[in-house]
C-alpha cells in the first residue's frame, strides 16, 4: 500500500469502530488515507479518532465552510481506490440508485477510481432481495465488494452479515490497485 491514495469512506453501522483499525494499518504500511464519513457514522466514532489516525482533517461535511474548494469535486480525482467500510444497506442503495445526498455519495458519483465495498448489516437485511438487486447493479457497473461474512451480529442473531476482518479488506484492495478485481475469499 506504500504510496497508495486511498479514501476510507466510514457510514453507519455499528462496524463504523472497524474502520479505525482499517485506517491506522493502511497507514502504518505507507498509504496516504483520506477519510469521508457520513453523519450517521458519526453517531458510532468520532471524526477527532480518524483525524489522529490518518493525520488529516476529515471529511464530514458537502457544504465545509472551511474549505476553499467543492469538497467531493477536489477529492474525486485524488484517490487510487474509494474503499467504503462499512458499507450499510443505505449507502448501497443509496450508489446504486445515483443518489447523491452528502459528500460520501457525491464523491462516488463524481470519482473514476475504483470503489470496494465491505458490507455490514444484519442478517435480514443481507437476505433482502433489494439489497440484493442493489449489490448486482453494482457489481455490473464494475464496484467491487469483500463480504460479509457469517457470524455474531449486534442484533444478537448469527448469520451472514457481519463485515469482514480488516486484513480481508485490505487484501481485497491491494487486489483492486493490482488487477483491477477482488480475488480474496470473502465467505
Amino acid at each position: 500500500m506504500k504510496g497508495k491514495k486511498l479514501i476510507v469512506g466510514v457510514t453507519g453501522g455499528i462496524a463504523a469502530f472497524k474502520a479505525a483499525q482499517l485506517v491506522s494499518t493502511v497507514r502504518q504500511s505507507g498509504a496516504d488515507v483520506t477519510v469521508v464519513m457520513t453523519r450517521e457514522a458519526q453517531q458510532f466514532v468520532t471524526p477527532l479518532t480518524f483525524q489522529a489516525l490518518s493525520q488529516k482533517k476529515v471529511v464530514t461535511d458537502l457544504f465545509a465552510l472551511d474549505r476553499p474548494d467543492i469538497v467531493h469535486v477536489a477529492l474525486a480525482d485524488w484517490p487510487d481506490l474509494i474503499i467504503i467500510a462499512p458499507a450499510t444497506a443505505n449507502i448501497i442503495a443509496k450508489i446504486a440508485t445515483g443518489i447523491a445526498d452528502d459528500v460520501l455519495t457525491c464523491l462516488v458519483m463524481a470519482t473514476r477510481a475504483p470503489i470496494l465495498l465491505a458490507p455490514a448489516m444484519d442478517c435480514g437485511m443481507w437476505g433482502s432481495p433489494i439489497l440484493q438487486r442493489n449489490l448486482d447493479t453494482l457489481k455490473k457497473i464494475g464496484v467491487h465488494i469483500v463480504g460479509p461474512r457469517k457470524g455474531h451480529l449486534a442484533s444478537g442473531k448469527t448469520g451472514m452479515g457481519r463485515m469482514v476482518d480488516v486484513e480481508t479488506i485490505i487484501a481485497a484492495a491491494k487486489d483492486v490497485l493490482k488487477s483491477g478485481k477482488v480475488k480474496t475469499e470473502t465467505v
